[in-house]
């Protein structure tokens, strides 16, 4: 009997014709897991590194199926009252098999490498014509290291460019892995102060800091990407620390500025979550311009993202 041996990985989103995971047109590849938890996250159902259950309750229709199929008892609906029993759900998956609107999804589906790379090479014409690609993002690419290298391998094998969209948190030996097969690093720096950093994200920056060195190290191209969540770590102080920082590497091509989108918190009602951000306002013109000022003043460009 013949084993398959090829890596599977679990993808909870292929996205194509995207225009801001790098240069060009590219696929997104979104892997399941993570190891961070930070607070303003945009994609909670992203974070566990299994299939999970989302509730799309918008969608719902009180058609009664999901109380009928669920083997935990975990689905109610009384009257117009409709309600997951979250904590005796275990993501078996039963309600969404048999949900009529789709209501009821799973998050996660396990893919090949070779399906991967059958979607990728579907838009070779339009990474050719404006220098795009696939970028490996998440959750965090970097947790899913074997199917991760596989995947990137193949690509560089079909003459595609690559990015690997992370937050820096693994050891050295993943991304030494990768490095071969990775064109660039879109890497997050959230915040310098290592306490800090821990308190909204989970895990301290040291390993972070020290990866991003190495990166740029070996030469490879960086774009840095700071997350701006208020009160965070949007302080002058701590932009400042990013922006010098950020000049004693050699291969950063571009930093980006992006403002948390607010908007993202309603998808914490999918996985029986709250959102731990609330009433964020935007930033005005002169935020922006002054957040700005403080990367020129160490000579370096940047520019705020949406």
């Amino acid at each position: 009997m013949k084993v398959d041996s090829q890596p599977k990985g679990l993808v909870f989103s292929v996205d194509r014709n995207v225009v801001d995971d790098g240069p060009g047109i590219r696929t997104t590849v979104f892997l399941k897991g993570c190891p961070l938890r930070c607070v303003w996250c945009h994609s909670p159902q992203s974070q566990s590194k299994e299939q999970q259950l989302l509730f799309i309750e918008n969608r719902c229709i009180a058609c009664g199926a999901c109380v009928e199929s669920c083997p935990k008892d975990a689905q109610e609906i009384s009257g117009t009252a409709r309600r997951i029993l979250w904590e005796r759900c275990d993501d078996c998956g039963e309600c969404a098999r048999v949900c009529p609107p789709m209501a009821l999804e799973m998050a996660g589906e396990w893919m090949t490498v070779e399906q991967i790379v059958d979607v990728v090479r579907r838009d070779a014409v339009y990474y050719k014509n404006t220098g795009g690609g696939v970028t490996f993002s998440g959750g965090e690419a970097l947790a899913q290291p074997e199917f991760l290298t596989a995947c990137l391998e193949r690509c560089k094998q079909e003459g595609i460019n690559t990015a690997v969209d992370t937050s820096g948190f693994a050891q050295w030996s993943v991304l030494e892995r990768i490095l071969p097969h990775t064109d660039l690093f879109l890497y997050d720096l959230k915040q310098m102060d290592s306490r800090k950093h821990e308190e909204m994200s989970g895990v301290g920056n040291a390993i972070i800091l020290e990866n991003l060195k190495r990166i740029d190290g070996r030469g490879r191209a960086v774009w840095v990407r700071v997350p701006l969540i208020p009160g965070y770590n949007d302080s002058i102080e701590n932009l400042r620390q990013v922006a010098e920082f950020t000049k004693t590497l050699r291969n950063v091509e571009k930093v980006s500025l992006l403002p948390c989108n607010g908007a993202a918190g309603a998808k914490y009602s999918f996985v029986g979550r709250q959102y731990g951000l609330k009433d964020l306002l935007e930033y005005t013109k002169k935020e922006k311009t002054d957040f700005l000022k403080i990367f020129s003043s160490v000579g370096l460009a940047a520019e705020v993202g949406r």
